[in-house]
Formats: structure tokens, sequence, C-alpha cells
């Protein structure tokens, strides 16, 4: 777990943790629990590197198509 903390921060990331802090800091200016929550969780996904795509989890698997199929068709009538 200390791994994924240490490596791999990309730009994005970086951001991520910045906007997280931001948000965090904000919320204690405005005394908002929910958006300090929100903070956190920007925060968490940052260091973690975790999130929707951050580690290709989103991916999908992409089948070949066989275009050598035959098309059969039936007389309806």
């Amino acid at each position: 777990m200390l791994e994924s903390i240490k490596y791999n921060w990309s730009f994005l990331r970086v951001i991520r943790l910045i906007m997280g802090f931001i948000v965090i800091g904000q919320s204690f200016v405005i005394k908002d629990v929910l958006f300090g929550v929100a903070g956190l969780i920007f925060v968490i996904m940052a260091l973690f590197n975790k999130g929707c795509c951050g580690v290709g989890t989103c991916n999908t698997v992409v089948q070949k198509e066989n275009h050598n199929k035959e098309t059969t068709y039936e007389e309806v009538g």
C-alpha cells in the first residue's frame, strides 16, 4: 500500500490532491462538513491512485469481429 502512495504520480493525480486540499480548506472557511467530506474523497483518491479509470479499471475488452461470417436469409411469406 505504501508503494501505491510513493510511485506512479501523474499530473492529474497531483491536481486531484491539490484540489482536495483546497476543498478541505474551503470547507473550514465556510464551516460545511459535506464539502469537507468531498475534499477528503479527492485526497484519498489521489493518495491511493484509485477512482474510475485511475488505474485502468474502466477499460472494456474489445472483441474481434469475425468478418468472414456468411449471412443467411430466410424467406418470409
